[in-house]
């Protein structure tokens, strides 16, 4: 059976079936099962209803949810004996195939491929359509006899031979749906383009006045541009799974009881075995330390920036970087049951949800393509019953009606807009990766923010350099140069501020987890905690501190905090006096969430949230109504961007949380925050307008081609007519926001910050 959009070599799908399918079964809170497959060759939006249809009638199966983004489905079952092989087997007789879910073997390669053959026919369409209309335009000036028959056998030379190879992705497509006795839209675009190529080489034939090269190979053209845009958003989505996986230790060195060691992939690693693991290496697994001392980067887990110590008893967890010195650990959890793994679970759980956007497209999806092919066979038959029998001038009639209802201005009326929208917010510091993101954000009432990257900008400052003497700081900055310790470099920082260069140190090491030590001039000097200084503990504010010891006695007190972004507390209090609900939610320490929380005048807050508690969280808002806009940076963050209705992440996040953001806005300011949600609402009142626009285009066309008023070249330009109408609407929204400029750098915090965009909005 021919599959949509076939790349490489078939695949099996009773082999991938065989064997022994516990690995990938997992067993859900609740006690139920579930196989998550991916079907790498899921090219159509209309199979959603049909697999999920299928699949959901086997018996002892409870639910089965497709994933067309990253084109998987997730079955999930309550009875011990139920065979989950019979979920492939029902999917092969579907004509879809499908394996377990492996990320390592994900169809990333499989889609670049149909990225590149969709660009190609895009190409090809465009190029042939502008050379056939040049071929057209002598022929619309009054060619006649064999000089307009040249001009339409060269048309004819070039066009079928583009429609054979750039109509490839909907004709497959339109085969299998036919082949399984469905309708999607790709039906009536394939044929639309072939009638309209096959009635033209007619008329060349028979040295009609008129062919219809043209129509078949622009609307060709405009169909392809659409879909590659589409694809090129569900790749760049889905390569999530690959950003995930670089978190990730592909092997760990483990000590045997009798002190050797060995090298094991971290798939083979097991619960209770010694891993050690060196200064500079990721963790392969979840565990306990149980020797060394070291500081480890947490932010994978909290989101905080500065690394916490890891001392004996530490709780360490797979994907976490190990900074400054060796560690022993005692393997907890390994492979699917890491922390990893669950944060992989939860996102692709949070992007199983459907949006309301998703569901109406689903319904109009399965409408539109049957009442276009009744449409057209009306006309028909209708037409032949009052000709006579003439089926030339039915059938004519027929591919009219099929050519002017083809869902270009439909299709372009969302897509438009979005594109348009796109370059005025990246002319403001903003990348939309998601056009749905501009639907959903016009319609948020709760905002939440992340605290650490996202209102602060992730790096520490030196808050009390003013009141350092001058030498102490020279001196502290000339033990810091040699740590990469992020504390360490805000102090480097703060002496470069004031013109203060570092002093000459001897004999510099750090210790992990305590500080450094050196010898300046002969006397002992230490920069690190106060534990390790030996002094008492601060009063309780929670922030982080060094103490520089001179000669065993106290020298200074070198005092940090995260710096939050300069425009934070105006773009807040606009969100506010707009309605909007605000809340930080972090899994930073509660005395640094506080005091951000007082500065920004947020009163709602949580602190300490596991990427769990944020993901449940939202889930909660998400059930009591709310529509929440998620603004976060780190993988702590990924699941919670993932379930949000829509989510922003700044360009300083994490790979994995970019990925699962919808919106990545640049620089220091949070004022893209504002000037998001603002092009957002215009977007969505320009995307209605043009949705008015095309279906009143049909609702006037249509019965005007039915009547026979129209040939299949004015239905044509029919069509491209509805499409110009539509992309010049959508243009008013770039004349809009013309005078908008690009966001300002953020200032520091003293001070009223410039922020002129919500100036001109106001006015």
């Amino acid at each position: 059976m021919m599959t949509c959009c076939s790349v490489g070599p078939a695949i099996d799908a009773a082999t991938v079936f065989a064997g022994d399918l516990a690995p990938w079964v997992t067993t859900r809170p609740d006690g139920s099962r579930e196989l998550d497959l991916i079907i790498p060759r899921l090219c159509s939006p209309e199979s959603i209803p049909v697999i999920e249809g299928a699949l959901e009638g086997l018996p002892g199966l409870t639910s089965a949810r497709v994933n067309f983004t990253s084109k998987r489905v997730v079955a999930t079952w309550n009875e011990p004996s139920f065979n989950p092989a019979g979920i492939g087997e029902k999917l092969n007789e579907l004509g879809f195939i499908s394996r377990p879910f492996d990320p390592s073997h994900s169809g990333l390669k499989a889609d670049d491929a149909q990225s590149r053959l969709l660009l190609r026919a895009v190409a090809v369409s465009g190029f042939a359509a502008a050379n056939i209309m040049l071929l057209s335009v002598s022929v619309w000036s009054g060619a006649e006899g064999s000089t307009r028959d040249l001009f339409h056998w060269i048309s004819a030379g070039i066009a079928l031979p583009t429609v054979a190879y750039a109509g490839r992705p909907f004709f497959r497509s339109a085969v299998r749906a036919l082949s399984l006795g469905q309708f999607n839209m790709d039906v009536p675009i394939s044929l639309a383009v072939c009638l309209a190529a096959l009635m033209s080489l007619y008329e060349t034939f028979n040295h009609g006045e008129v062919a219809y090269f043209d129509a078949s190979v622009t609307l060709l053209f405009f169909l392809l541009t659409g879909r590659y845009l589409d694809h090129l958003m569900r790749a760049r989505a889905r390569s999530s799974v690959s950003q995930l996986l670089s978190l990730s230790a592909s092997s760990a060195m483990v000590e045997e009881a009798d002190g050797t060691t060995r090298i094991l992939a971290a798939t083979a690693l097991q619960p209770h075995m010694r891993m050690l693991v060196a200064a500079g290496e990721r963790l392969a697994a979840d565990g306990i330390v149980i020797s060394g001392t070291s500081e480890i980067d947490r932010s994978l887990l909290t989101g905080e920036s500065n690394p916490e110590l890891a001392a004996k008893g530490a709780v360490v967890h797979a994907g976490m970087l190990n900074l400054t010195g060796p560690l022993t650990v005692n393997v907890t959890a390994a492979g699917q049951d890491t922390f990893l793994a669950e944060i992989i679970r939860l996102m692709a759980s949070a992007e199983q949800s459907r949006s309301r956007f998703v569901q109406v497209a689903d319904r109009l999806a399965r409408i539109y393509s049957p009442a276009v092919h009744i449409l057209a066979a009306t006309t028909l038959a209708g037409w032949l019953i009052w000709t006579g029998g003439d089926w030339h001038s039915s059938l004519m009639a027929a591919i009219a009606v099929l050519i002017i209802t083809c869902p270009c201005a439909l299709g372009l009326a969302v897509p438009a807009v979005q594109a348009v929208a796109s370059g005025v917010l990246f002319r403001n510091g903003v990348m939309i990766k998601d056009g749905a993101a501009l639907e959903k954000l016009s319609g948020v009432d709760t905002v939440i923010f992340d605290k650490t990257g996202t209102l602060t900008l992730g790096r520490p400052r030196l808050t009390n350099s003013a009141s350092l003497s001058s030498m102490d700081l020279a001196l502290a900055a000339g033990l810091a140069r040699s740590s990469r310790h992020p504390l360490s470099r805000a102090v480097c920082e703060a002496a470069k501020s004031r013109e203060i260069a570092p002093a000459a140190v001897d004999d510099v090491q750090e210790i992990p987890g305590c500080g450094l030590s050196a010898s300046f001039q002969g006397e002992p000097v230490r920069l690190g905690s106060r534990h390790w200084c030996g002094i008492e503990e601060n009063d309780g504010q929670g922030l982080p501190e060094f103490v520089l010891m001179r000669n065993s006695k106290t020298a200074s007190i070198f005092a940090f905090e995260d710096e939050l972004r300069g425009d934070a507390a105006a773009v807040i209090a606009k969100l506010k006096a707009d309605g909007l609900r605000v809340e930080i939610l972090s899994g930073d320490r509660e005395i640094a969430v506080r005091r951000a929380a007082s500065t920004l005048g947020i009163e709602r807050w949580q602190a300490g949230a596991t990427p769990q508690q944020k993901l449940a969280y939202v889930e909660s808002l998400k059930a009591a109504g709310r529509r929440v806009l998620m603004v976060g940076d780190g993988l702590n963050d990924a699941p919670a961007l993932a379930a949000g209705l829509t989510s922003m992440a700044p360009s300083s996040a994490t790979d994995i949380g970019r990925t699962a953001a919808d919106t990545i806005f640049m620089g220091e300011s949070l004022q893209p925050v504002l000037v998001a949600r603002d092009v957002a609402i215009a977007t969505q009142r320009l995307s209605i307008q043009n949705f008015v626009l095309a279906v009143g285009y049909n609702c006037l066309a249509v019965p005007i081609a039915m009547l026979g008023f129209t040939s299949p070249l004015i239905a044509a330009v029919a069509m491209s007519t509805s499409s110009i109408i539509v992309i010049g609407n959508s243009l008013r929204l770039g004349l809009f926001f013309r005078k908008q400029t690009a966001v300002p750098a953020a200032r520091p915090q003293q001070g009223a910050p410039d922020l002129p965009y919500l100036e001109r909005r106001a006015a």
